[in-house]
């Protein structure tokens, strides 16, 4: 038996209706995670929590595209 995944909505997505969001899941098969919009829930990313950190380190800092 599949276990549903638990996914969750990223904090700058504000308490509206939630359908315009990022959320993020862990997956049974450790250390993947899933990244999807929440209006497009059928189609996701797959990453490892190692590039997702470098990834959202860069966001936050805001120096995406900058060298």
């Amino acid at each position: 038996m599949r276990r549903p995944l638990h996914w969750q909505k990223s904090s700058f997505s504000g308490t509206d209706s939630g359908d315009d969001c990022v959320e993020l899941a862990p997956t049974p098969a450790a250390p993947r995670i899933l990244i999807r919009e929440s209006d497009t829930p059928a189609t996701h990313l797959t990453t490892t929590p190692t590039p997702l950190h470098a990834l959202l380190t860069t966001l936050k800092a805001g120096t995406l595209g900058r060298r």
